[in-house]
């Protein structure tokens, strides 16, 4: 059977109204009009739905049984093809998956949740490790938000500049570099571990080093900065990493930063997410309150 879901609408409006006029005005067509949606509403129901007494019309008993379902399922309806949902923070449900570098992870991820608890304590966060290999997870809807080094290639894919974060040394206490000024030099005769999460042992400051006629000796590729720094703490290597997004980490660490004497260019960082949630109320909060927590991390002139 092949039902005109706007009957529900004409349904709605003549039992809340309790009368032709009045739901044709409700729904701005013409008295006619509305009463012949009454007619095509009786001969799908087989109830007459309003019944005339003296000067009124009042509903039936299964319109009456019914008035409450139907106000339900055409409000519902007219939610769900809403160009702009309204949505309430407090009353949220909804499960975000978020994919960030570790470091970054590590060094907003608390504050993230808890904003989020605190604004929302509806919403669930999966804060999600980055693959070894690239995946599509934002075009398949696995992740929501993802954060990158590098402007997105394809088309589908949105971005928002976070800020800029310079690189820096990272060493323990008493190594050879905090002695002095750091000159290429004495960068390059010291022992260095890499973060790579594909356990590559060169990265672009091999390449900056190469053009100054310089090599450096890598021993070590760590997966995370996390185990960079710890490696960097016990075993005496030196680490290059992000200022910004490791300060803390390396405070909390005791390890001493100095400068990286390579001339480097600033590392951008992204936030990505797919298209299809441009308009999406909810994500569209979670990627603003992302953003804020993690511009929290970068000096103004850097973002």
């Amino acid at each position: 059977m092949q039902l005109d879901l706007n009957l529900l609408t004409a349904l709605d409006a003549l039992l809340e109204e309790g009368s032709v006029a009045g739901a044709a005005a409700r729904l701005h067509v013409t008295a006619p009009a509305m009463s012949r949606s009454l007619g095509r509403i009786r001969k799908v129901t087989g109830d007459q739905i309003l019944v005339r007494t003296g000067r009124s019309m009042v509903p039936t008993t299964r319109a009456l049984a019914m008035r409450a379902q139907v106000h339900v399922i055409v409000q519902q309806a007219h939610q769900l093809l809403s160009a702009r949902q309204e949505f309430e923070l407090p009353v949220l449900q909804r499960v975000f998956t978020v994919r960030w570098h570790d470091a970054l992870t590590d060094a907003c991820g608390t504050d993230l949740i808890a904003a989020v608890h605190r604004q929302a304590p509806g919403v669930q966060v999966r804060l999600s490790a980055e693959p070894g290999t690239d995946t599509p997870e934002l075009r398949r809807g696995e992740v929501d938000l993802e954060s990158a080094s590098a402007r997105p290639t394809l088309p589908d894919i949105r971005h928002r500049l976070i800020g800029r974060d310079r690189l820096v040394v990272a060493v323990r206490p008493g190594h050879p570099l905090t002695e002095g000024p750091v000159s290429v030099e004495r960068y390059s005769a010291a022992d260095h571990v890499t973060v790579s999460r594909r356990g590559r042992l060169r990265d672009p400051i091999d390449d900056a080093l190469a053009t100054l006629g310089h090599e450096r000796r890598v021993v070590a590729a760590a997966p995370t900065a996390a185990l960079a720094m710890r490696l960097a703490l016990d075993t005496g290597l030196a680490v290059c990493l992000p200022d910004a997004v490791t300060h803390t980490a390396r405070e909390r660490l005791g390890l001493i930063t100095v400068p990286l004497p390579v001339p480097m260019p600033a590392t951008p960082l992204y936030l990505l997410w797919h298209q299809r949630h441009d308009d999406d109320l909810a994500h569209t909060w979670l990627r603003d309150l992302a953003t804020e927590t993690i511009r929290a991390l970068f000096p103004p002139s850097t973002q």
